[in-house]
């Protein structure tokens, strides 16, 4: 396993990191014993970033976690989670309530210290609220030596800019994107001279668009137009009739990108993450990336988006 600086945090994380959404049962039902030793084999393949929510699962992820967590050194591994959104899509980042909810997640989580608490899918509310009342809040919580750092989140790429530029250097120390680096779409790559001139961490998440790019497909819910859907499929469909498999390959293509602190990937099976892990070891197929990249360039940074009116990103399609 590789590690890269996450920003200026001082945290050095693997490149692939631990989704705990999975945990929580969101993409399908999970068995919590079989979730347990998918983490513990996570970190026993040197995965050492783990990233929740009380939302994933109403809370369940991070219980599930908090499980797996136990009896493990609390310094071989770094823990972040989430405040803002909760059950089904309740957000509340009042000053209180993100207090509160931190309590709450070590509680579940086992621990009295989160490294890295993220305000989460800030698309969601008036990003006048995470600058004016949530980042002052959690600043004194990172003043008490509750949390180590601190960083938002969010699937609409110009909520990043929204929050930085208002600001002071060094309150927000990451994001993480999703879905906005993969091989279909690369646009998080144009953020990449603002972040660090920003000295901001840039975590990468989903890197298959959650199940574009799997033989699966996409759950029910999720948001990609049926001609993005559709265009996915094509290049899945390509890497099945060659023996290839288009996991592997959208894994090493966001690794890679040497801007990118790490990669979150999402399971609650320990077969998948051992092979997650072994993908990005093995040897980039530059002739088979091409071949897909073509297939994939009719839909290439077409997109969707989601969140208040006014923090949405404008649609490519």
């Amino acid at each position: 396993m590789h590690y890269r600086a996450l920003g200026h945090t001082g945290l050095e994380v693997s490149v692939l990191s631990f989704g705990a959404s999975s945990l929580g049962g969101v993409f399908h039902a999970t068995d919590d014993d079989e979730s347990i030793r998918t983490v513990r084999t996570a970190l026993d393949l040197g995965v050492n970033f783990l990233d929740t929510s009380p939302y994933y699962g109403a809370t369940r992820s991070e219980s599930v976690l908090g499980r797996a967590l136990r009896g493990v050194p609390r310094e071989s591994y770094i823990l972040a989670t989430k405040v803002g959104q909760y059950n089904n899509g309740e957000f509340d980042f009042s000053a209180a309530r993100v207090t509160r909810s931190l309590d709450e997640s070590c509680a579940r989580l086992g621990t009295d210290y989160i490294d890295l608490l993220q305000c989460h899918d800030i698309e969601f509310t008036d990003l006048n609220q995470i600058v004016d009342e949530t980042l002052p809040a959690l600043v004194k919580l990172r003043e008490a030596g509750r949390i180590g750092h601190i960083g938002i989140t969010g699937l609409p790429l110009k909520i990043f800019s929204g929050v930085l530029d208002r600001t002071a250097p060094g309150v927000v120390e990451t994001i993480l994107s999703f879905c906005r680096y993969e091989l279909n779409d690369t646009a998080l790559d144009s953020l990449v001279p603002y972040l660090r001139e920003k000295k901001v961490g840039i975590i990468n998440a989903s890197p298959t668009g959650m199940g574009l790019l799997t033989p699966r497909g996409v759950p029910s819910w999720h948001p990609a137009p049926p001609a993005m859907v559709a265009g996915a499929r094509r290049a899945v469909e390509y890497c099945q009739s060659v023996g290839a498999d288009i996991v592997k390959l959208a894994l090493q293509f966001c690794v890679v990108h040497p801007a990118f602190a790490t990669t979150l990937v999402g399971t609650a099976n320990p077969e998948t993450i051992r092979e997650n892990v072994a993908h990005i070891e093995a040897p980039l197929d530059f002739a088979l990336m091409a071949k897909v990249l073509e297939i994939l360039r009719p839909i290439h940074n077409h997109n969707f988006t989601r969140g208040r009116p006014e923090n949405r990103d404008p649609i490519i399609a």
